[in-house]
């Protein structure tokens, strides 16, 4: 069901839009963190720390990917802002051939780049084999990793946030079921929780292709809206390609600081994994929001109506600094007890590492928070370049305080990283927003509707 949201109230269509959006997030993180726990509870500390050692690797691969989708589905969304149908299915046609062949590419880069990536990050000897065993299954499985992200981008380009929740609810129930059924059963180790991954996000990518297919005659494409045209070639790719590499630049600073964790040890490799898992849970609220303002902006750009945009956008960051608030303090007084999830009692350095992650942390999320609402809205008006730039930030950012602080102050300084890469962002993105909307107030095309 598609959802037009250049009319009526802006809060009321950004939450109806964003609560299916975020229990759909909250079962994304299910997905890992139930490998995280049934690998961490079945398999011990070690299994734990390699999948956790893989994290950011991964990140920088499948981060690739979202961005890519991320940026294909915008141009979906202005289009459809902008009641061209036409125009919207040459959209989806060019993204879809994009997308193979993205796949195909990534896919063997990644595959070729992952034992030597992980020598690189100085993986401890001890986790080394079991790393490479997750990885390279979760990598394989990319073309479903692209096949499910497309697909369903392309619905909440349409203002669909529910569908995909649903197909994702079902994926991850099969995801439980299969890791119990790999691990346990067939003692396949790690490797079994990734090909559960794999599979069950190829599962949940297939349903909506097959609800696309029956539901929306919005989205029935014939042969000649697959005719490479050089316009929609240019415009996904010059919105798309900044996307990715801001997700990629972002992700190389979080490959940075898994080699400062994994220089650690296993333990603090491990203790970092549960608090990074609670960490992610615990954001998923501002991630939704910030979806939900690149949907948002994109379509009412399409429509033309800035002061929407406007409107909207500071709706969203007043909610987003109440959540900031929130999840730092569940973090400082609850994540103790999330922890508890992923680790046995018998592992209290496990524990004491990551309950002091999550509390250094925990005091600056209103600054992450902030970082999604702007770079998000940026983006879904096709301004990918400041996006994209505030990631280089967040590299330098992590990259400085990762070499430098751990030698002065120990584990804290690995914990201080993520902050100063958050400070360095949020700054230069929420400038360059009331920059280009004072911009755009003057141009005609964007007058008040």
């Amino acid at each position: 069901m598609t959802k037009d949201m250049t009319h009526g109230n802006p809060v009321k269509l950004i939450l109806y839009f964003s609560i299916p959006l975020l229990i759909g997030n909250i079962f994304q993180q299910f997905y890992s963190m139930v490998d995280t726990i049934i690998v961490g509870r079945f398999l011990g500390v070690k299994a734990l720390a390699a999948v956790g050692s893989t994290g950011s690797l991964t990140f920088l691969i499948i981060g690739f990917v979202l961005g890519l989708t991320s940026g294909f589905s915008v141009l979906v969304s202005q289009r459809f802002g902008a009641n061209d149908d036409e125009g919207l299915k040459k959209a989806v046609a060019s993204a879809t051939l994009l997308s193979i062949m993205m796949a195909i590419i990534i896919t063997i880069i990644s595959l070729f780049a992952a034992k030597p990536l992980l020598h690189i990050m100085n993986t401890p000897d001890d986790i080394i084999e079991s790393a490479y065993s997750y990885i390279f299954v979760i990598f394989a499985g990319t073309f479903a990793t692209f096949f499910y992200n497309m697909i369903s981008s392309i619905l909440r380009a349409l203002g669909d946030s529910k569908t995909p929740l649903y197909f994702l609810i079902v994926a991850s129930l099969l995801n439980i079921a299969l890791d119990l059924v790999f691990i346990v059963n067939f003692s396949m180790g790690v490797a079994g929780a990734a090909y559960a991954t794999v599979i069950s996000q190829g599962v949940s990518g297939l349903l909506c292709f097959i609800y696309i297919s029956k539901k929306l005659p919005i989205l029935k494409l014939e042969k000649k809206h697959f005719k490479v045209e050089a316009e929609y070639i240019s415009q996904h790719l010059k919105i798309a390609i900044p996307m990715a590499l801001q997700f990629s630049i972002t992700a190389v600073g979080a490959v940075i600081l898994q080699s400062a964790v994994n220089a650690f040890g296993s333990i603090v490799v491990a203790a970092h994994t549960a608090a990074s898992k609670v960490e992610q849970l615990a954001m998923q609220p501002s991630v939704t929001f910030g979806v939900t303002m690149a949907t948002y902006c994109a379509q009412n750009l399409g429509s033309g109506n800035i002061d929407r945009i406007r409107e909207g956008v500071k709706k969203c960051t007043i909610i987003n600094i109440i959540i900031g608030l929130v999840g730092g303090v569940m973090l400082i007084f609850f994540g103790e007890h999330f922890i508890k999830l992923f680790v046995s009692g018998s592992d209290p350095n496990v524990i004491s590492y990551a309950k002091q992650y999550l509390f250094i942390v925990a005091f600056f999320f209103i600054p992450l928070s902030l970082i999604f609402i702007y770079r998000n809205a940026l983006q879904g008006m096709g301004h990918t370049f400041m996006p994209m730039m505030a990631g280089v930030g967040e590299l330098l950012a992590r990259t400085i305080v990762s070499f430098t602080l751990p030698s002065l102050i120990g584990y804290a300084g690995i914990c201080l990283a993520g902050p100063m890469a958050w400070l360095a962002a949020s700054i230069p993105l929420i400038i360059d927003y009331l920059k280009k909307m004072n911009d755009m107030s003057h141009l005609p095309e964007y007058s008040s509707i």
